[in-house]
């Protein structure tokens, strides 16, 4: 692995965390990190929803089959997206330019010290209603995902997940 790199092969899913907060200068350092990721034609179609009260974590985890670590971690954000706002009002765009911003929170948070896990809710509409009834999401605005952050109680290697065989050269 490239030296240089190593910011983003220390990135790591971490799903247990300990007890404790996080400061809301770090918190607010996460979201301009996530804002500062690419977005198709700069319409910023992001939105998020910073969630620290234990008995909303664990209500957003009772819902999320994968996202049971919401109940330990310091804080849940979920990253939301307003279509209409999105380059031509476009899902596609709305969902690639929050990926972006999922990625810069996840770099941000690992760089800061910070544990934390990407749990997608969209497409999956179950996981969809849960949200807009826990969190009070209005129809215009679709919840992508939502980024389990805390403080870390595990430690993982860094790595790569590089397979030679899925990469082509000019033409498939």
């Amino acid at each position: 692995m490239n030296a240089k790199l190593g910011i983003i092969f220390k990135r790591r899913s971490i799903r247990h965390y300990q007890a404790g907060n996080i400061a809301p200068e770090t918190v607010q350092d996460l979201l301009k990190a996530a804002m500062a990721a690419p977005s198709a034609c700069a319409k910023d179609p992001w939105r998020f929803i910073v969630v620290t009260n234990k008995d909303t974590l664990n209500r957003i985890a009772d819902g999320l089959p994968n996202g049971q670590m919401l109940r330990y971690a310091a804080a849940g954000i979920v990253v939301c997206g307003e279509q209409d706002q999105a380059h031509d009002g476009q899902l596609s765009y709305l969902i690639q330019d929050c990926s972006a911003a999922i990625e810069n929170l996840l770099l941000a948070a690992s760089m800061l010290g910070l544990g934390a896990c990407w749990l997608g809710s969209h497409p999956r509409e179950d996981r969809l209603l849960h949200l807009r009834r826990v969190l009070e999401i209005p129809a215009s605005i679709l919840p992508v995902s939502v980024v389990a952050v805390g403080l870390p109680a595990e430690n993982k290697d860094a790595r790569t997940r590089f397979d030679a065989t899925k990469v082509h050269h000019e033409k498939w």
